[in-house]
């Protein structure tokens, strides 16, 4: 296709998935049961973080673990008791156990007793126990790249983390596509009127956002030549957003919602 022409293309698919019915059916649809900034944070965080294999099965994995919160998840990080922890005892999503489960839950804690978002988090100058990072405080140009590499070093900053859950928070540094956490950062960065992303973050701007190169997205933006890298790595969701970036320099990866949609449900 010429450059108009796709760009078309993808404004129409754009505006036909992003949509309250994409909401229903994908794992998004976790953090809409909530209404407290908190809430929404944690749940968009471990839906994304489990978000592989089927959609249906994330869900009812998600539904599952929040409810053994209580559907109160910000209340359980900063309230829970050994008897509650026993209650996260068990839960198993494909590679992800409650060993993991359990040092995400101190690590929430961690953070929430210092901070009021998730946002700062991924925000050098920002994080609690970084005081190295102060130096960078106002540095123009901050980059999505740096935040993710940024959070997993914060992320494993408490004492006895267990090794084998290093695998479940990605880095660019790790080379990456970062699928989990840039879907994570769109939900939390985007905002529009059609209320799918959540917008709730504003340091972080959708126009440093890195699309989430999923099995789906990087078949079909092979297919329409976004993408000419033949690995699949962090360059190449760099390589994918450059080009999207030509369609709309403001919100590239609101087109990950037409490229998703192209490779699900229309099968393209």
């Amino acid at each position: 296709m010429e450059f108009l022409e796709l760009k078309d293309f993808l404004d129409l698919k754009f505006v036909q998935y992003n949509q309250q019915a994409f909401i229903e059916n994908d794992p998004i649809c976790i953090p809409h049961r909530f209404v407290k900034k908190q809430d929404i944070e944690i749940a968009a965080f471990f839906a994304a973080i489990l978000a592989w294999g089927q959609r249906k099965t994330i869900i009812n994995k998600c539904t599952d673990l929040f409810h053994r919160m209580d559907n109160a998840p910000y209340e359980f990080m900063l309230h829970h008791g050994d008897e509650d922890l026993k209650g996260l005892l068990g839960f198993k999503h494909r590679t992800f156990n409650d060993t993991d489960l359990l040092y995400f839950v101190a690590f929430f804690k961690a953070h929430y007793q210092n901070s009021d978002s998730l946002e700062t988090a991924f925000i050098p100058q920002l994080s609690p126990f970084r005081e190295e990072y102060l130096s960078e405080l106002n540095r123009p140009n901050f980059e999505i790249e740096q935040a993710l590499n940024h959070f997993r070093t914060y992320f494993f900053s408490l004492e006895d983390y267990p090794t084998r859950t290093i695998k479940h928070v990605s880095s660019p540094a790790q080379k990456s596509t970062c699928k989990r956490l840039n879907m994570f950062l769109r939900w939390m960065v985007r905002k529009d009127n059609c209320g799918v992303d959540f917008g709730i973050w504003t340091t972080l701007k959708p126009k440093d956002l890195i699309c989430p190169c999923d099995v789906h997205v990087d078949r079909v933006a092979r297919r329409l030549n976004l993408i000419s890298r033949k690995q699949t790595d962090w360059q190449t969701a760099l390589e994918l957003t450059t080009a999207l970036r030509k369609f709309d320099p403001a919100d590239p990866v609101k087109y990950d919602f037409a490229l998703f949609g192209l490779g699900v449900e229309e099968k393209f």
